[in-house]
């Protein structure tokens, strides 16, 4: 990723969770977390990953910031300083509870010592 993409991508995460947590009112988005932006090279479309505390409310959150995402893009465009807004599209980040299971295996086995 070049500095440029890793810089707008910087700014995504940090704008997006700015505006989620302060102009969004849909309450299918509250506590929404931003893990990550990897944007395309030509900073066409962005994958913004999030993960959400309750899981239970993830399909009900997918479809509200897929709902809102003109609304964060129309949003970002007084916020970030690029020609063009990349597309956003919302994916839920399932590294955290893959993480999670991982450790609860190595937990489970020093135990079984």
């Amino acid at each position: 990723m070049s500095i440029k993409s890793e810089r707008v991508s910087d700014a995504l995460i940090e704008q997006i969770s700015y505006i989620l947590e302060n102009e969004v009112k849909n309450k299918d988005i509250n506590f929404v977390t931003i893990t990550d932006v990897k944007v395309t090279n030509d900073l066409s479309f962005a994958k913004v990953y999030y993960t959400v505390l309750d899981d239970t409310k993830k399909e009900a959150t997918d479809k509200a910031l897929k709902s809102a995402s003109g609304f964060i893009r129309h949003a970002l465009r007084d916020r970030v300083d690029i020609r063009q807004i990349p597309e956003l599209r919302f994916l839920y980040d399932e590294s955290i509870e893959y993480g999670n299971k991982i450790e609860s295996i190595l937990e489970d086995i020093k135990d079984a010592e």
